[in-house]
C-alpha cells in the first residue's frame, strides 16, 4: 500500500533537546550512569544537564527517538509526507526543535505547556558508548485530549501509517491505543519501536495492551532480550531469530496482514520474522569503514526512519530493510541523530 496523499505518516513520541558531550568514567560514576544505557532521570540526575553545558563543551541537538525517525523518514519521502506529535514547553529549547525540524521539512504539531520546560536528554559519550539520561518535563504531559482535538485527529484520520516510539509508553498509553485501534479498524499500518530495554521491563502492561495492534514491531538485540526476559521467554533470550519469531506470532487484531518483527543488531545482520512463516531472514548491514564513523547515537532511529519510509512508498520488506540500513549508515557519519 503506497501512500498517495499529504502526510500519510503520523509519528508520536517525546520531543527532547539532546545535550550531548564527550564525558568520562568519573562523570558516569557521579550520576550512577552506565556507559551504554537509556534511563529516565531521577532527582539525583537533574544537575547533569547544567554540568554538561558548563563543563563539557556540550552541543545542543534536536532529539527524541521518534522525532529523529520522523526527520529521517521525511528526508527520504516527498515534501509534506510526515507529521510528528509530542509535548514541549513554551521556551527557547522548543524554538530550537522547531528550527531543526523545519530544515528537513518535518511538520510538527506540539502540545505546548506554558509552565513546564521542554524535555532534555543528557548524552554522555565515552568512546563508542552513549549513556542517555532523560528528563521528560513537558514531553511527559502529552495527553489524549491533544490527539483527539479536531485539527490533530483530522491528521490522524488522514494518515495511512502510524509510528509510535516506545518511550511514549511512559507518557500517554491512551494515545497509543487510540492510534492502534484506528489502524486496526481501517486497515492502516501501525508500527511500534520498543526503543529501550526498560520499556519491556517496567512498562510491560501498556506495551502488552498495544501488542495486538502491531503490524510492525522494531527493536534492537538488547531490547529483544529484555522483552524475552520479561515475558516468560528467558529460555530464548540469547536467540534473536527465536525472539523475532515469538514477537511476530503474537495474537493480532487486524488479520488482513501478517505482523513483521524487525530486530537490528548494530553491525550484525538485521533479523526479520513474518507472522505464520517458519523462515526468519537475516540481512547483512551496509559495511562502513571505521574512520567514517562519527557518532552511533541515533543509528537505530535512522534505521526506523528509512524502513518506515519504505513502507510508506509501498516497498517490499527486503527493500525497506535496505533503506533503513542505508539511512543508518548515513546517520553514523554525522554528529547526533541526523
Amino acid at each position: 500500500m503506497a501512500a498517495s496523499k499529504e502526510f500519510p505518516l503520523l509519528c508520536l513520541e517525546n520531543p527532547l533537546l539532546d545535550i550531548q558531550a564527550v564525558g568520562n568514567e568519573d562523570l558516569l560514576n557521579k550520576y550512577s550512569l552506565k556507559a551504554n544505557d537509556a534511563i529516565l532521570a531521577e532527582e539525583k540526575h537533574l544537575p547533569i544537564y547544567e554540568e554538561l553545558l558548563n563543563n563539557y563543551d556540550a552541543k545542543l541537538i534536536a532529539g527524541g527517538a521518534a522525532q529523529n525517525t520522523a526527520r529521517g523518514a521525511q528526508y527520504m519521502l516527498p515534501p509534506n509526507s510526515v507529521v510528528y506529535l509530542g509535548g514541549v514547553g513554551d521556551d527557547k529549547y522548543a524554538a530550537i526543535l522547531r528550527d531543526a525540524v523545519k530544515q528537513v521539512g518535518l511538520r510538527v504539531e506540539y502540545r505546548v505547556d506554558p509552565k513546564t520546560p521542554t524535555g532534555r536528554c543528557g548524552v554522555v559519550i565515552t568512546g563508542a558508548n552513549r549513556s542517555l539520561c532523560t528528563d521528560l518535563a513537558a514531553a511527559n504531559l502529552y495527553d489524549i485530549e491533544h490527539l483527539k482535538s479536531p485539527e490533530i485527529w483530522k491528521l490522524a484520520e488522514g494518515a495511512e501509517f502510524y509510528y509510535v516510539g516506545g518511550y511514549h509508553f511512559t507518557v500517554c498509553p491512551p494515545a497509543i491505543m487510540a492510534l492502534g485501534e484506528e489502524a486496526a479498524a481501517k486497515n492502516k499500518v501501525f508500527v511500534v519501536n520498543l526503543s529501550a530495554p526498560f520499556i519491556a521491563q517496567f512498562f510491560k502492561d501498556p506495551l502488552d495492551a498495544s501488542a495486538p495492534y502491531w503490524d510492525y514491531i522494531i527493536c534492537n538485540e538488547a531490547e529483544a532480550a529484555a522483552y524475552a526476559n520479561s515475558h516468560d521467554l528467558a529460555a530464548i533470550a540469547d536467540d534473536i531469530p527465536a525472539i523475532a519469531k515469538a514477537l511476530a506470532d503474537l495474537p493480532k487484531k487486524n488479520a488482513q496482514r501478517p505482523r513483521v518483527a524487525v530486530i537490528t543488531q548494530g553491525t550484525e545482520p538485521t533479523v526479520v520474522a513474518v507472522q505464520g512463516q517458519d523462515e526468519v531472514k537475516q540481512y547483512p548491514v551496509h559495511a562502513i569503514s571505521a574512520d567514517k564513523i562519527n557518532d552511533t547515537n541515533g543509528a537505530g532511529d535512522a534505521f526506523a526512519g528509512g524502513f518506515v519510509a519504505g513502507l510508506v512508498q509501498g516497498k517490499d520488506i527486503d527493500t525497506a530493510v535496505d533503506m533503513g540500513q542505508w539511512l543508518a549508515a548515513l546517520s553514523i557519519q554525522e554528529l547526533g541523530p541526523s
